[in-house]
């Protein structure tokens, strides 16, 4: 006879479409969150109180104090130690479910790591801010059949939808090319925090049903809402599509992409640089820039700013270079600090 149920999930069992059951389902399954910006830390916090067993958190990224305004799980003592989003959101997340187990990887997310990064998971939920990492998502999911749960969020507005690979429409079936043109950013339209909780929570609520076994209640629809002026509605998920080159013909170019191009981070002025893994040691790099401009260093990231350009170095060599958006001058700002 198994041992009864904590106290901690009673509240949850007692809703009857999950009951026990559910939850022990739930305390066997793993999620993987990729981006642990509004979306992400939303979700994670939902998952992790949940008792969701495993939590895998991918984020290139450090925590900056525009980011508090959305941003649930973070706090100003994080943004002033540039802590690394992922491994902030570990340690607040530990402190509310101790229970549970949560990987932390500071990381970007491309073809040549998805393998490690998204392997093993029962679900995964979007909290990412670019069209190329959700067609990469879309892609794995797509070839391991792994629910995934697409959120996006910028201003007033924001839009949720699950992706169930052969049962409904993928992502490319709906969004087969990229948008075309300047697209709104967080930084040039802002964005409300009511929003990207209201997305997080909607992706979060997704995920429960898929990882306590109860996928058959995911709304197969595409849920929209301008929480500012309105409307709120969902419509019907478009048929999957046979010619689909991703879900249809099986044809994963997204995957199959292992070079490390620079990438302009959305809304950020800023581009990260990671062409090659390049092991450094920050303490002997910290020594080296302290009489170049100010440096700031903990085990997870380097922070060094010349008066001009601010460099956050990660431990596998990756860097983002804020202060510019041309990836020419990143390079060279990269080059000039770290060598070619």
């Amino acid at each position: 006879m198994s041992a009864p149920l904590p106290d901690r999930y009673s509240r949850q069992t007692r809703f009857a479409p999950l009951g026990a059951e559910g939850q022990e389902r739930l305390g066997r399954s793993t999620a993987v969150i990729v981006g642990c910006g509004a979306l992400g830390t939303m979700q994670a916090t939902l998952l992790a109180r949940a008792g969701v067993g495993t939590l895998r958190l991918v984020d290139r990224d450090y925590v900056e104090v525009s980011n508090l305004q959305r941003q649930v799980l973070f706090t100003e003592a994080d943004a002033e130690a540039g802590m690394p989003k992922a491994e902030a959101a570990r340690r607040h997340l530990l402190a509310a479910n101790s229970g549970i187990a949560i990987e932390a990887r500071i990381s970007d997310l491309d073809a040549a790591n998805a393998e490690e990064l998204l392997g093993g998971a029962d679900a995964i939920l979007d909290g990412t801010d670019n069209f190329e990492t959700r067609m990469l998502i879309n892609d794995f999911a797509v070839r391991e059949g792994v629910p995934w749960i697409y959120g996006a969020a910028v201003s007033g507005y924001g839009i949720a939808m699950p992706v169930l690979p052969g049962d409904s429409a993928c992502f490319r079936c709906v969004y087969p090319e990229p948008p075309v043109g300047a697209q709104p950013t967080c930084e040039t339209a802002g964005v409300l925090g009511p929003v990207t909780s209201l997305i997080g929570s909607i992706q979060a609520m997704e995920a429960i049903k898929v990882l306590s076994g109860r996928a058959g209640s995911v709304r197969r629809k595409i849920f929209m809402a301008d929480l500012w002026a309105g409307p709120v509605r969902e419509i019907s998920m478009p048929p999957r599509d046979a010619d689909c080159q991703t879900c249809g013909r099986r044809e994963f170019v997204y995957l199959e992409n292992k070079r490390r191009a620079p990438v302009s981070l959305c809304g950020r002025n800023a581009v990260q640089i990671h062409e090659r893994n390049r092991p450094l040691d920050l303490v002997a790099l910290a020594g080296r820039l302290a009489g170049l401009g100010t440096v700031r260093a903990n085990e997870f990231a380097l922070r060094f700013n010349d008066g001009e350009h601010e460099v956050t170095v990660f431990p596998d060599g990756r860097a983002i270079i804020k202060g510019t958006t041309d990836p020419g001058v990143a390079r060279s700002v990269y080059s000039r600090y770290l060598g070619n």
